[in-house]
């Protein structure tokens, strides 16, 4: 495990990319597999997994972030947002408070970046869990996070979808198409109604996260976190149900993303899975 002050977060996503690890004590393992999906562009799907020490707090950091217009601003939260998150100063008391200021202020430093890093945007699922006890999950967009409970399925997340913010966008002057055969967009454009970035169509979107906590009681086995590559050809039960089959949680991540290649998702496919008992 690693301090706060060598904390980095490097590496980026390839058409392929597996592993796994567990937390000192080993009792809590996680997983992690990613696929390329099927578009005629380079992999935008990112990922955190990983357990850190800080001031004899054990957390563990798990995140995916799902980017569109390219992979600049999911490989910019890959490196940042964490860090910001943990860099808050009220971190400790209000874990709520500060997750939403890192939001936001990771948000401003990406759009103000001197590069084309605001053109492009990112969806975003983080979980953080303190001391194997309680967890907080955030996003934005349509990365999703699902505890399961005895075996029950629960949404951690919320997914930010344009037809269900149509007030909130139409109020912020834009509005939200219904194109046959299409989903619903911001602007004919986007298909969530918050997200990272996004330069050209912030003034439309919201970058507040939705946040939940959770206690990991004794009837808590595993968490997937994913990305809507997973989502679009699989409901909540049914990755619990195939995820809780497995022991293994990077055996658990692969088989998840496996199943949803053979529902013919052509997105990019990322999933977490992390198993607490």
């Amino acid at each position: 495990m690693e301090n706060l002050c060598c904390l980095q977060f490097r590496g980026g996503p390839s058409s392929y990319s597996s592993g796994k690890g567990k937390n000192h004590d080993g009792d809590i393992k996680f997983g992690f597999d990613l696929v390329k999906g099927k578009a005629n562009h380079p992999m935008e799907d990112y990922h955190v997994a990983r357990f850190v020490e800080i001031e004899e707090h054990e957390l563990g950091l798990f995140a995916i972030y799902d980017g569109h217009s390219g992979d600049l601003v999911p490989s910019y939260l890959q490196k940042h947002l964490f860090n910001n998150i943990l860099s808050e100063s009220e971190f400790w008391v209000d874990p709520k408070r500060s997750i939403s200021k890192a939001y936001e202020k990771t948000d401003a430093a990406i759009l103000s970046h001197d590069s084309d890093l605001g053109r492009g945007g990112s969806t975003s699922v983080t979980a953080v869990l303190i001391n194997g006890q309680r967890l907080w999950v955030a996003n934005l967009g349509d990365s999703r996070a699902v505890i399961s409970k005895g075996g029950q399925a629960m949404q951690l997340s919320t997914d930010h979808e344009p037809s269900t913010e149509r007030v909130s966008i139409e109020h912020k002057g834009g509005f939200v198409s219904n194109m046959p055969g299409d989903v619903p967009r911001v602007n004919g454009q986007l298909a969530v109604s918050r997200a990272f970035g996004d330069k050209s169509l912030k003034s439309h979107l919201r970058s507040d996260p939705a946040i939940h906590d959770t206690v990991v009681d004794t009837k808590t086995d595993l968490l997937v976190l994913a990305s809507d590559g997973l989502w679009k050809v699989m409901n909540n039960q049914e990755a619990v149900d195939i995820a809780r089959k497995i022991k293994d949680p990077q055996k658990a991540a692969k088989r998840l993303v496996a199943e949803a290649l053979k529902r013919d998702s052509k997105d990019d496919i990322s999933c977490v899975v992390v198993r607490f008992r």
